[in-house]
């Protein structure tokens, strides 16, 4: 992919902050209600997105009822961007936004409030900087096309990120899980994986702290 197809995709992935930030501006339950609508709304048209026969009789029914060129120009336009920033392995499967939805949904339903903000705007923007530094400057590759430099934004991100929000040792833990994950693509695919990755990672380190300083204690 291109960097201007990687430009367009990653712009289109930033709009997950919006699930931080309705968080942070009106809590766990507005979320919730936010991103499960988001993930049905996406699950309902998935199928359309997939079969192009489906998308071919919604086109030309819209185009029987309203006989515009205009709106012929319009529906091949968003055509054309949404074929443009498409992973191949997408193009017949499920699509990252789905995936997206719902590891949110997961991590807002089960992480504390600070874990979650910070598991979500990583995976987002620590995602969308390591895709553009990497494409841009990345210099040092390794065999699966990702790049050192690319990895270190999204490392460097995630500890930006984190560390107001949960403390340095967690945000330092999951900065390395979440850029592992990242690296990997781990399965189902890196959007859903990555954002649980790092809330249970700064999860499991934040409660293993209080122990660790019982027993320096001692």
């Amino acid at each position: 992919m291109s960097i201007k197809s990687e430009l367009k995709r990653k712009s289109l992935h930033l709009t997950g902050l919006t699930v931080p930030l309705i968080y942070i501006c009106c809590g766990r339950t507005a979320t919730l209600a936010f991103v499960g609508l988001a993930f049905a709304v996406f699950v309902i048209l998935e199928p359309f997105r997939i079969v192009e026969e489906w998308r071919d009789r919604i086109k030309y029914g819209l185009l029987k009822i309203y006989p515009s060129p205009q709106l012929g120009r319009g529906i091949e336009f968003i055509e054309g961007h949404i074929d443009d920033i498409t992973r191949p392995h997408e193009r017949e499967g499920i699509a990252a936004h789905i995936y997206f939805a719902a590891a949110s949904f997961v991590v807002v339903y089960f992480f504390p409030r600070e874990m979650a903000i910070g598991a979500i705007t990583v995976a987002t923007l620590g995602d969308a900087l390591a895709a553009i530094v990497g494409k841009s400057f990345g210099r040092h590759r390794f065999s699966n096309g990702k790049s050192l430099e690319g990895s270190l934004a999204y490392f460097l991100t995630a500890i930006l990120v984190l560390t107001p929000l949960v403390g340095l040792f967690p945000a330092l833990a999951s900065a390395l899980v979440g850029t592992a994950v990242e690296f990997y693509n781990l399965p189902p695919d890196d959007n859903f994986s990555n954002q649980l990755a790092v809330a249970f990672t700064v999860f499991v380190v934040d409660s293993l702290l209080p122990l660790f300083s019982s027993t320096a204690c001692l």
